[in-house]
């Protein structure tokens, strides 16, 4: 019935980063690079897959999940957050020009 009979996979140990790896990463050019990779700055020597990946997967070792951070405060003292979006303008109305 099935050729998995017996075969279990084995956990990997885990790595456990030093602060200075961390340091390393953190001074290194990799976000700059990644940055000007979004942007299309890089036309030079545009980044590989394999690098933005790598690159990413060192950032992930450095920079917290925003995604599992919670913002909480109290009814008396209220939290109050403002967003402002940048870099990209709006589309002229042609129509108000008449």
């Amino acid at each position: 019935m099935g050729g998995m009979v017996g075969s279990r996979k084995k956990k990997l140990p885990v790595f456990k980063m030093s602060d200075e790896h961390r340091l390393k990463i953190a001074n290194s050019n990799i976000l700059n690079c990644l940055i000007k990779h979004a942007i299309g700055e890089d036309s030079e020597k545009p980044m590989t897959a394999t690098q933005v990946s790598a690159g990413l997967a060192l950032l992930k070792k450095i920079l917290p999940d925003l995604s599992a951070i919670e913002i909480s405060g109290d009814a008396d003292n209220p939290v109050k957050m403002t967003m402002i979006v940048t870099g990209v303008p709006r589309p002229e109305d042609d129509s108000s020009k008449n």
